[in-house]
C-alpha cells in the first residue's frame, strides 16, 4: 500500500480524551513497526498531510516532532521526513482471512511447570453481575454494611501514615492477632499470632502449600467429589492428584489408605464437605489424623465457610484435635464477607511459620495492606462478630425459604443432601438426567444452578465410574422472594426436560 493511502485510512478518534496529536504518533508509530511504512520512506508534509485527515497542521507537527525524537522519523529542512533508516523492521506479514487465522503463539514454548498451568482444567467462574437464584459460592453482599467499611477505610485515607509502606509478608500484626483470637475462640484452633499468615484469599493458602511441602511426582489425597481449585494448585507442582471417595461420614481414610498409603498430604473440608455438604464424623477424624501422625503426613484442613451452621453450634476443627503438628489450617473471608476482598488466612505449625512466610514474600511480598488494615479495624470495633451473627439470621431465613421452595416444586424431581450448613445444598436428580445440559438450560430461563458432575472432573481414578448427576442450589446470595420466583421454573424445566 502507498504510504499515502497508509496514512489516509488512520482513524482518529476527535471525542477521544487521547489527544489528536497522541492519536496520530501511535498510528504512524504502529504502521512503521508493522513494517507498512518501510525504512527510508518518505512521508507527506506536514500541510499535506493535516488537510489529507481534515486535523489541524500544528497536531502533524506535534506527532512528527515526538516521532523524531525517538527515533522513528528522520529529516532536514528542505529536504522532506523520513522514516529512520536504520530500524530493525521485518517485511509486513501476509495477512490471513478470517478463517486462516490461528490463536497467537509464544517466542518459545512454556516451561515445564508453565505448561502444568496451561494445562490445568480448572474453570474459574467470574461474577460480574447480579447474583440470580440459586448461584451457589456466594454470600450475601446485598446486606453487607458498606456504609461502615467506607467509613472506617475513609478514616485510614484522611490519616496516612507509616503502615502505608512495605509491610510484614505474613500479613499486618494487629490483623493476625485478632484473627489468632477469632479463631481460638469459635473454632478452638491452637495457634499463636506467629501462625497465622495473611494470603490474597484461600486459592493462594493452596498454592503456597503445594510449593512449599510438595516435591513433583509426590502423592496427594483429594476428595472426591472435590474442589476444583485444589487440583489446579497440586496439578501445578507436579504432584500426583490421588482422589479418595466421601460417603455420609465424610473422606473415607480406609479407602485412602489401602489405594494410595504412599501420599504426603490429605486435603479435606471436614465441617461442610465441598460440594456435598457432609460432616466428617469424629471416628475419621481420629483415624486420619492418626494415619497422618503415623506416616508423617501433612493434613490441610479447608474451613471455608463453617460460620455457618443452622442447627446447632460451629463443630470445633480438625486442628484443635490435632496433637503431632501436622494439620495446616486454611481459611478465607471471601464467604464471611464479600469474594472480592481477597483476603484468607493460613494457620500453620510453629515449625512451619518462618518458611510460610518467606514463601509469601517471595510470591507477592505482601497481601495489600489497606484491606488488611481497615479488617483489623473493622474486627476491634466489633462490627465483625455483629456482622456474622447478623448474616447467620439471614441466611437461616434464606435456608428456610430453598427448603420451603423445594418441597413444594422441586422434591419429585430431585433428591436432597445435607442442609444443616454452609451456603448452598447439593441435590441428586432422580432420573440421572444431564447435569450440564440441565444448568445450561436454567440459566437460559435465568436461574443459576452449578451441575455436580464437573466436581469429579479434575480427579483421575483407578475405577473409572459414571459420576452421580445432580445439582447444588445456593441460597446465600439470593432473597426468599428470589429463589420462590425461580424453584418454579426450575420445575418447569426438570420436568420437561
Amino acid at each position: 500500500m502507498h504510504v499515502a493511502q497508509t496514512l489516509t485510512a488512520l482513524r482518529l478518534d476527535a471525542s477521544s480524551r487521547v489527544p489528536l496529536f497522541r492519536q496520530l504518533y501511535e498510528a504512524i508509530k504502529q504502521a512503521i513497526l508493522a513494517g507498512q511504512i518501510g525504512p527510508g520512506i518518505q512521508l507527506p508534509p506536514t500541510r499535506e498531510l493535516a488537510v489529507m485527515l481534515r486535523i489541524s497542521r500544528q497536531t502533524v507537527l506535534n506527532a512528527y516532532t515526538q516521532l523524531m525524537a525517538e527515533g522513528y522519523l528522520a529529516g532536514t529542512v528542505g529536504k522532506g521526513t523520513f522514516v529512520s533508516e536504520h530500524l530493525p523492521i521485518a517485511a509486513p506479514k501476509p495477512t490471513a482471512s478470517p478463517h486462516q487465522q490461528q490463536p497467537p503463539r509464544p517466542l518459545r514454548p512454556l516451561s515445564q511447570r508453565g505448561q502444568r498451568f496451561l494445562d490445568t482444567p480448572t474453570k474459574l467462574n467470574i461474577h460480574a453481575d447480579r447474583p440470580t437464584a440459586f448461584r451457589i459460592g456466594m454470600p450475601g453482599i446485598d446486606a453487607f454494611p458498606f456504609d461502615t467499611w467506607a467509613r472506617l477505610e475513609a478514616r485510614r485515607w484522611r490519616r496516612p501514615s507509616y503502615q502505608l509502606g512495605y509491610g510484614d509478608p505474613a500479613g499486618y500484626g494487629p490483623l493476625r492477632e485478632m484473627l489468632a483470637a477469632y479463631l481460638r475462640a469459635s473454632r478452638g484452633v491452637h495457634c499463636a499470632p506467629e501462625q497465622v499468615i495473611v494470603t490474597s484469599g484461600s486459592q493462594q493458602a493452596l498454592f503456597l502449600i503445594a510449593n512449599l511441602l510438595l516435591s513433583p511426582d509426590d502423592a496427594a489425597w483429594v476428595e472426591l467429589p472435590g474442589y476444583p481449585g485444589t487440583c489446579a494448585a497440586l496439578h501445578a507442582v507436579g504432584a500426583r492428584i490421588r482422589p479418595v471417595p466421601v460417603d455420609d461420614e465424610g473422606l473415607m481414610i480406609a479407602e485412602g489408605r489401602r489405594l494410595h498409603p504412599d501420599a504426603k498430604l490429605a486435603y479435606v473440608t471436614p465441617s461442610h464437605q465441598y460440594p456435598l455438604g457432609v460432616t466428617m464424623s469424629l471416628k475419621r477424624r481420629l483415624e486420619l489424623l492418626a494415619w497422618a501422625a503415623e506416616r508423617r503426613m501433612w493434613i490441610v484442613e479447608d474451613e471455608y465457610d463453617s460460620e455457618y451452621r443452622y442447627t446447632g453450634p460451629p463443630i470445633a476443627s480438625l486442628q484443635s484435635l490435632d496433637q503431632a503438628g501436622c494439620v495446616l489450617y486454611v481459611g478465607t473471608l471471601s464467604k464471611v464477607l464479600f469474594p472480592g476482598l481477597r483476603l484468607g488466612y493460613l494457620v500453620v505449625p510453629p515449625a512451619l511459620a518462618e518458611a510460610f512466610a518467606r514463601g509469601k514474600a517471595a510470591i507477592d511480598r505482601h497481601t495489600a495492606i489497606v484491606p488488611q488494615i481497615v479488617l483489623a479495624d473493622f474486627i476491634a470495633e466489633g462490627h465483625f462478630m455483629r456482622h456474622i451473627k447478623r448474616m447467620r439470621d439471614i441466611y437461616a431465613e434464606r435456608r428456610a425459604a430453598l427448603l420451603e421452595a423445594f418441597d413444594a416444586c422441586l422434591a419429585d424431581e430431585l433428591t436432597l443432601g445435607p442442609a444443616d450448613a454452609g451456603f448452598h445444598i447439593a441435590t441428586a436428580l432422580k432420573r440421572g438426567l444431564d447435569d450440564q445440559a440441565v444448568a445450561r438450560a436454567a440459566l437460559d430461563k435465568g436461574v443459576e444452578v452449578r451441575a455436580l458432575t464437573p466436581f469429579y472432573d479434575a480427579m483421575e481414578t483407578a475405577e473409572k465410574r459414571t459420576p452421580p448427576s445432580g445439582l447444588l442450589l445456593g441460597f446465600a446470595a439470593a432473597t426468599p422472594a428470589e429463589m420462590r420466583r425461580a424453584a418454579p421454573i426450575l420445575q418447569d424445566l426438570l420436568r420437561t426436560f
